[in-house]
């Protein structure tokens, strides 16, 4: 893939533009895919800052002989947001609200606001934007907009073409128009044009047009049918992809906020056909949604951390399918009364737990708001979740918006069923039963010409039978490539060929996404695949096991591959993924950017030394190593595990920068550090932090962490008990035991306290054992494998002994159950990882067995604790919680917070302390500045501690400290 293709371009896009113009393969490689089986490599990337930036954008393309894509999210699964000439990213800039009138529920956005920051400023109004996307925390209204989107609870709320009242765009010549209600005496060309093709149309629309309330394909031509209400040249606009016209603000129809409390029945049924013949019962109650899972479903989010706990809440036993059926009705009995009536007519189809076989089933009353949400997020989920396969073959997205007649929904989905198995595949199943529009994918595996084949052959009768039952092809996400080549079966000739008078109409060069939703290419043109004929990989060898995944060197390319460009890693609130591009909301600097990137390198298409190259080390240079993607992104994509794979190939390449040499072999000369503390000690004088900066790379504004003389020694670890319990043996890190010594004496304090014997762990020849971290951050694969071996070697006895290994630093001690596996794969250390706990984690757990009676008094306090990232990652954060809720009188809350920023040696590198302050700043130091002086402050992570000190003038405590404080005549932390 080459660089510079329009040397022209680029100068004149740089000039004019106040936002930015992309025009190197990285870039253009991240944008040439969405969330569909296609790749399209554009010529360039545009970032506008401002409305005036498409006009540039539109004037430089026409000059060039360019066409310009509009893209939001970039979570089209259809191929609508990828094409050949420039593309154009509205979400970095173009997001804010531009009007809001609250009385009269209405608002003015630009097209790249995202729906959920656009609920989340409409929610102290008391109002929300109701088309509820599964990818509400990346879709923005002007995507949503283009593909028509529709949402769960359309049911009640109704699609976007129900809500959107006006836009305002530029044409393809860069005129700006307003599209809405035509006003009385309007006659331009346009407007007329339109308005006789709705005239001459209007009996062949009534004819062809399917009587479903999920119809997304096509243009909306049936609004330009006389009717009784004004035509609204705006809903031409909605659905058309981009391709009329490129809207810079959106009119919508707000509304008010649902009721906080909801009823929620999840009715389980032992065959799928039964859940579809339900379906139109379930929605004579009048819920608000009705929402398949299948059985596919459950069993892969069973395998999911962050949604098997959720599972077991309220799934009984081991159904085919359930229906989840929503009611939310300002008054709550009424939403009680109907939640009601779902037992009845669970009786009344013959169901009851416990009848077994055929008639084996029932609902599960769901009352918790927060199971509901935890439902919620996981049902959203569904196609991440889908995708999460470890296999070659995957479930592919191109049948899966077909919406028929609620009456005719079980005879479909059984025959469609049958096509997969004759074409020896499966489908996965779930979505809107309420509407009639279920998401399947059959699983095929599109690097073989033979599957695409399958796909189109499957495609083909899919859509025959939908046309039999009178329903749409294009259910809720649009056309793009994928279905656009069926409109004229769907639609007629007539129909087709009035589509293409809109586009001409609009824009008659075909300069605005072209090939999509009219003259579209074949949908089964391997040429436009993500994985093209020439696919392959490059010659490389892997440094860590990656032999879960399939696929080409050893794995590694399969488990990049998992990632399905869905965009979840975009959110920009909840959880922690992804705290770089949370600050800057580049496409580079998130999950996706980073796999998509990856992808491009391993398979050859960024040049034969790509993987090892400056572009490739600028963008994972923002990568945190939080491992926030490996827990929340749905198809578990670890890019921290990846980025070791890289760093390893750069150091083998290109060698060890100072700064990453003092970082990784930090455990080797720490005791010479400890011993040489005063020395250290004269970076804080004037000017020698500046000239450190010049040589070692650490930012002069950064305080470095002090080495202790008195540092933590393995001895004081041992405290054995009389041998009645094997007790646990406590990993002294690297970190606590040069920077914080006290938190490991705590540590051993607080379990001897509560008569848990402790061993020490140590290593042969006298020096500290480590867990390799330092060595994975900076590349040095073999170094982290020999201290890998050292740890085995130590706690193989241990082990024997039934003696579980305990933990301070998350980082350290989850490299124990991570990374581990991957350096040295086996049974020793599967029974290692298996047996590593946080010291928290350990000790709550102790609690709740009965095994450790606390031996805490009461602290009448308020702690704020916030979690470190691997602590989230791995599902722990709520033991540290549980921890200290067991010193009595003691006030916990945690601080909502991404990662802290400092990131081990990322906040303290030069040219990273800047976006590590920033990250901070997004909610964690707030939170700090903002607590009472007497509060007092948790985090677990080194890093987290020196983050907060620096960013916040506050003395953060480990969770260890925090609790011997509350022993027995203990001194005040």
């Amino acid at each position: 893939m080459s660089d510079l293709l329009r040397p022209g371009l680029q100068r004149r896009l740089e000039r004019e533009l106040k936002g930015a113009a992309h025009h190197d393969a990285f870039t253009r490689g991240r944008y040439a895919t969405d969330a569909s089986i296609y790749q399209v490599i554009p010529s360039a990337v545009v970032i506008p800052r401002t409305i005036e930036d498409l006009g540039v954008t539109l004037d430089a393309a026409r000059e060039e002989g360019l066409s310009v894509t509009a893209r939001g999210g970039g979570s089209s699964q259809c191929g609508q947001t990828v094409n050949s000439g420039i593309v154009v990213d509205f979400s970095r800039h173009l997001n804010r609200i531009l009007e809001l009138d609250v009385a009269g529920r209405r608002a003015v956005v630009e097209p790249g606001i995202v729906l959920d920051e656009l609920n989340r400023q409409l929610k102290p109004h008391g109002l929300w934007y109701p088309v509820d996307v599964s990818t509400a925390s990346r879709a923005t209204i002007g995507g949503m907009t283009a593909n028509n989107s529709c949402g769960a609870r359309s049911l009640r709320y109704g699609i976007m073409r129900d809500n959107v009242r006006s836009i305002d765009a530029l044409m393809a010549d860069g005129t700006a128009r307003r599209f809405g209600e035509i006003p009385a005496g309007s006659n331009d060309a346009l407007t007329h044009g339109l308005v006789a093709l709705g005239l001459r149309e209007a009996d062949e629309i009534a004819a062809r047009y399917p009587q479903v309330s999920r119809r997304v394909g096509g243009y909306n031509i049936d609004a330009l049918v006389p009717r009784d209400e004004p035509i609204n040249l705006a809903h031409v606009l909605v659905g058309s992809e981009g391709t009329l016209a490129l809207s810079t603000a959106v009119e919508i129809t707000l509304w008010p906020l649902p009721p906080k409390r909801k009823a929620m029945m999840a009715c389980h049924f032992p065959t799928f056909r039964a859940a579809m013949e339900a379906a139109q019962h379930l929605v004579a109650t009048e819920p608000t949604s009705v929402e398949l899972v299948d059985a596919t479903m459950i069993g892969l989010g069973r395998e999911i951390a962050m949604f098997a706990r959720t599972l077991d809440r309220f799934v009984k036993g081991e159904p085919a399918a359930l229906l989840l059926v929503e009611f939310a009705e300002e008054d709550w009995d009424e939403s009680a009364r109907k939640a009601a009536s779902v037992h009845d007519v669970m009786a009344d189809l013959g169901f009851a737990f416990g009848k077994g076989g055929a008639q084996e089933g029932g609902a599960v009353e769901i009352l918790d708001a927060g199971l509901q949400g935890a439902i919620a997020e996981f049902r959203q989920a569904g196609l991440n979740i889908m995708m999460s396969m470890k296999d070659a073959r995957k479930p592919v997205s191109f049948v899966e918006d077909c919406a028929v007649p609620l009456t005719d929904l079980a005879d479909y989905t059984e025959r469609l069923t049958e096509v997969f198995e004759r074409n020896g595949t499966k489908g996965t199943w779930y979505a809107h039963a309420s509407v009639g529009c279920l998401h399947v994918r059959p699983v095929l595996n599109l690097k073989l010409e033979q599957d695409a084949r399958t796909m189109r052959a499957i495609a083909e009768e899919a859509f025959a039978m939908v046309r039999e039952y009178k329903g749409s092809h294009s259910g809720e996400h649009g056309d793009g490539i994928v279905r656009s080549e069926f409109h004229e079966p769907m639609y007629g000739s007539r129909i087709v060929r009035a589509f293409e008078e809109v586009k001409d109409r609009f824009d008659p060069d075909g300069r605005l996404n072209p090939n999509r939703v009219v003259h579209p290419p074949k949908m089964d043109d391997r040429t436009l695949f993500r994985y093209p004929p020439h696919y392959g990989a490059v010659e490389m060898t892997p440094q860590l096991d990656w032999s879960a995944w399939p696929g080409a060197l050893g794995g590694f390319q399969g488990a990049v591959e998992m990632c399905n460009n869905n965009g979840a890693c975009r959110k920009t609130a909840g959880g922690a993924m992804c705290p770089s591009y949370r600050v800057t909301r580049d496409e580079r600097d998130v999950t996706r950017g980073r796999a998509n990137t990856l992808r491009l390198a391993l398979s050859g298409q960024l040049g034969p030394d790509a993987l090892t190259s400056p572009e490739m080390a600028e963008t994972l240079s923002l990568c945190v190593s939080c491992k926030a993607c490996k827990r929340e992104c749905p198809t578990g994509v670890d890019m921290a595990k990846m980025k070791i794979e890289v760093m390893a190939a750069r150091v083998k390449a290109h060698g060890l920068p100072l700064k990453d040499r003092l970082v990784a072999y930090l455990p080797r000369y720490a005791p010479a550090a400890a011993r040489a503390g005063g020395l250290l000690a004269l970076r804080d004088l004037p000017g020698i932090a500046a000239l450190s900066e010049r040589i070692t790379g650490f930012a002069a504004g950064r305080s470095l962490p002090r080495f202790r003389r008195d540092f933590f020694r393995d001895a004081e670890a041992a405290r054995p008990g009389d041998g009645a319990s094997p007790g646990v043996v406590l990993l002294a890190d690297t970190f606590n035991r040069w920077f914080e010594p006290e938190n490991l004496r705590a540590a051993v304090n607080v379990l001897g306290a509560s008569g848990v014997p402790v061993h020490a762990l140590a290593g042969e020849g006298g020096r500290p054992l480590c867990c390799g971290r330092t060595y994975l951050a900076a590349g040095l694969v073999d170094e982290a494998r020999a201290e890998a071996g050292r740890m085995v070697a130590a706690l193989a006895p241990h082990m024997a002994a039934g003696r579980p290994v305990i933990g301070l630093e998350p980082s350290c001690l989850f490299t124990l159950r991570d990374e581990f596996l991957s350096l040295l794969p086996g049974a020793e250390t599967a029974e290692i990882a298996d047996n590593a706990f946080l010291f928290e984690e350990w000790f709550v757990a102790a609690v709740e067995a009965g095994d450790i009676v606390p031996p805490f008094e009461p602290r009448a306090t308020k702690a704020y604790i916030h979690g470190h990232c691997h602590q989230k990652a791995f599902g722990a954060f709520s033991a540290s919680q549980k921890a200290l809720a067991l010193i009595p009188e003691l006030a916990v809350e945690p601080i909502e917070s991404s990662c802290c920023g400092m990131a081990g040696a990322f906040g303290y590198a030069a040219e990273t302390a800047d976006v590590s302050r920033a990250m901070g700043e997004l909610s964690l130091l707030p939170a700090v500045r903002a607590a009472e002086a007497d509060a007092i402050i948790v985090a677990d992570g080194t890093s987290c501690r020196h983050q907060i000190h620096d960013g916040a003038a506050r003395e953060a405590i480990h969770v260890a400290r925090v609790l011997e404080s509350a022993l027995p005549r203990a001194e005040p932390a």
